[in-house]
């Protein structure tokens, strides 16, 4: 079945959501650069029951690509970001880094806090089981970051409450997917369509569930965090992303290669980059390729005509990524998730993998108010600008792919696609 992308770096030894005196002083400190340094922790990475794929899964299943950092040290949670002077990504961060708001301050995470804004319609989360805390979650990331309160629906897609996943996983996906949409999109109403298991019947099902919600609240977008690695006759599930009125986008993978629903040629497929930062400041230096991001040319799918002005790379095949966003867990984004994680706890984690990507380019695109009535009508837009330097950075160092054999270079590329987003025109 088709595996869930998400990598996941938790920074966060102390749970505590309700913050002492002592660290609000601490917060009022962080209007000091100097204040502002970051602390690199020591730790070791922890996969959980979720992320592990198991022979017979491509094409039956879906597993979480979730890598939890455990660190050797506690931290303190204060206002703002939940940790302070580390250099991990906040909604605000990201913003100011993909010019979605004005850049200042080297868009420091400790030093930036103007919010994007903006977003119409539905924004559907597809996932599978059940995330009992969904709407506390987001309101608690919300709270914390200053965000919209979210306007949030959970649907079960079979009409009957699913089971949790054991692990923890499937909930920490869902709660990323949640919160960074509405961080992207906070006037855009969230469904959150629990799948009954993570069977890829199961799944397609709650997708026709999660576009019709969608076409029925005023049209937007559809995210899905998860795939695995190809498969034959996937191109005949295809038609379960094309409901009207909904663009549909979905992760790319976080290993060397192509993975499916991102490869069908009516998603937008959210590959993933590094957002590198000075280790002592957190200042943003640069964008780069992540190495680990999904990538390359589909064994099943032809190309799109959309991308017939890319045919001298990607020939007759359809080629993945086409857009990319911050995914690389070492530079990850924070999310809140009460739910216990398989030996990491709850709390505050950092997560990366372009499960990350996926639903925050999904609110880009929602807040940017195009309106489009369809995925195919939004590629279309997307591969028309591709070489409008205003409307995206072209990401052109870094290597992917399986031996690290593609490279990100100028123009299209099978590391990162058109690249990243650069404000909410042309999308």
């Amino acid at each position: 079945m088709h595996a869930i992308r998400i990598r996941v770096v938790s920074a966060l030894m102390s749970f505590a959501l309700v913050l002492s005196t002592t660290c609000m002083a601490q917060t009022q400190g962080l209007a000091d650069p100097t204040v502002a340094q970051t602390r690199a922790p020591r730790g070791r990475v922890m996969a959980p029951g979720s992320s592990i794929a198991r022979t017979g899964d491509t094409g039956v299943r879906a597993h979480t690509h979730l890598q939890v950092f455990v660190p050797e040290q506690t931290v303190v949670p204060f206002a703002g970001p939940p940790f302070a002077g580390l250099g991990f990504e906040t909604p605000a961060s990201l913003a100011c880094v993909y010019s979605l708001v004005p850049r200042t301050n080297s868009c420091n995470p400790n030093l930036v806090f103007a919010n994007p804004t903006g977003g119409f319609g539905a924004i559907a989360l597809v996932d599978a089981f059940h995330y009992p805390t969904a709407l506390t979650d987001l309101q608690t990331f919300s709270t914390q970051f200053g965000l919209k309160t979210p306007n949030l629906t959970v649907v079960f897609a079979s009409g009957v409450k699913p089971v949790q996943d054991p692990t923890g996983g499937w909930e920490l996906e869902a709660a990323l997917d949640l919160e960074w949409a509405h961080a992207m999109a906070p006037n855009a109403r969230l469904f959150l369509v629990e799948a009954r298991s993570n069977s890829f019947n199961d799944l397609l099902a709650a997708e026709r569930v999660a576009g019709n919600l969608v076409a029925s609240a005023g049209g937007g977008e559809v995210s899905n965090s998860w795939g695995s690695a190809e498969f034959a006759g996937e191109t005949s599930f295809d038609s379960n992303f094309t409901t009207a009125g909904v663009v549909y986008f979905a992760s790319s993978g976080d290993q060397p290669g192509v993975e499916y629903p991102a490869a069908s040629p009516n998603v937008v497929a959210a590959g993933g980059t590094t957002t590198a930062r000075n280790p002592l400041t957190a200042n943003f230096l640069s964008e780069r390729a992540w190495d680990l991001a999904g990538s390359g040319l589909s064994a099943f799918e032809a190309r799109p005509v959309y991308q017939d002005v890319i045919q001298s790379i990607v020939g007759s095949r359809r080629g993945v990524p086409d857009l990319s966003f911050d995914s690389n867990p070492v530079t990850g984004a924070w999310v809140f998730d009460s739910t216990p994680v398989q030996g990491a706890g709850s709390g505050w984690f950092i997560v990366g993998g372009t499960s990350l990507a996926s639903p925050a380019l999904a609110g880009i695109v929602n807040a940017a108010g195009n309106r489009l009535g369809s995925s195919q009508a939004e590629l279309n837009l997307l591969y028309n600008n591709l070489a409008i330097t205003t409307d995206f950075s072209d990401i052109n160092s870094g290597f992917c792919g399986p031996t690290a054999g593609f490279s990100a270079k100028l123009g299209w590329d099978l590391c990162t696609g058109i690249g990243s987003v650069k404000s909410k025109i042309g999308k």
